[in-house]
């Protein structure tokens, strides 16, 4: 039995997501009171049972159901909420919480163009201040959420395609999910992940004028970068590094596991690796991911 928390500032995108998870069938309640958590989700069990439906049915059902919880909450305390989830999980339901984060300047520029007012806004609380406060309001949650999503670089459409993979393509699993996120350092390193690995020092296929417009997707720079004995020592040492430690994070019960790879631009060397990665993880295991930022 499961229930997805879907939590994060105003304007980093929970409606999208939420949205998209009803969708995807999911039955979703956006700015669910705190205080009423456990009590709905143990109503939910009951009026399922009393409907007849098996254990496994409540299972099932339970798995598709998402809440939305943010700073409106403000009544009954986030404070409060790992007692919450602590209580609940004790009753024998798992919550996994998956929080939206984006940059301080990002989010005044998504304000700025809606037009929409901020939940904390007052006349004398600009802008800025309400993302503060609703910071220190949702540390509650972020500290200890299963999936940090930073929307900062992400689209509504690539944000979609997040939420169908790493959330609703997982909903039904029980392994740990494993993403590969290619990037460049140029653009900012990405802050939604476990483990950065710097692959600057490696050949780069930039520098080879009929390499440039390529990525490594394309053929000649994969031969390019295949044939580089430093790459080779860096895909079997990173990949010798998850192979030890992935195991580990999933005996911790662990839901996801993400690895950055980053080279300068995020096109050749970072792409390689990081899809190279999961071809080859995809053979030991499920729910293998690949994501490259630079190229979306």
């Amino acid at each position: 039995m499961k229930l997805t928390i879907i939590s994060g500032l105003s304007g980093s995108g929970k409606s999208i997501v939420l949205q998209a998870m009803e969708d995807f069938g999911y039955y979703c309640i956006d700015n669910l009171p705190l205080g009423l958590l456990s009590e709905f989700a143990m109503q939910a069990r009951i009026i399922l049972r009393q409907g007849g439906a098996s254990s496994e049915e409540v299972n099932k059902a339970l798995s598709h159901v998402a809440v939305g919880i943010d700073a409106r909450n403000i009544v009954g305390g986030l404070q409060h909420f790992p007692e919450i989830i602590a209580d609940l999980k004790s009753e024998g339901i798992a919550c996994e919480v998956v929080f939206l984060d984006a940059d301080d300047s990002e989010l005044l520029k998504r304000f700025s163009e809606t037009r929409r007012k901020h939940p904390l806004t007052r006349s004398d609380v600009s802008l800025t201040e309400a993302l503060q406060i609703e910071r220190k309001l949702l540390k509650f949650i972020s500290e200890g959420a299963d999936l940090y999503i930073d929307t900062t670089l992400i689209n509504v459409h690539e944000l979609r395609t997040v939420v169908q993979e790493r959330i609703v393509g997982r909903s039904d699993e029980s392994s740990m999910s494993l993403l590969f996120l290619s990037f460049g350092f140029k653009y900012g390193v990405p802050v939604d992940t476990d483990f950065i690995f710097d692959v600057r020092c490696l050949p780069n296929p930039h520098w080879e004028a009929a390499l440039r417009p390529m990525t490594g997707m394309d053929q000649p720079v994969a031969c390019f970068l295949k044939q580089q004995p430093l790459v080779e020592q860096m895909f079997d040492q990173v990949k010798s590094f998850v192979e030890y430690w992935a195991p580990h994070f999933e005996a911790e019960n662990r839901s996801y596991l993400n690895i950055a790879i980053g080279c300068t631009g995020g096109r050749h060397r970072s792409v390689y690796l990081a899809q190279r990665m999961t071809e080859y993880f995809k053979e030991q295991r499920d729910h293998v991911l690949v994501r490259h930022r630079e190229l979306s």
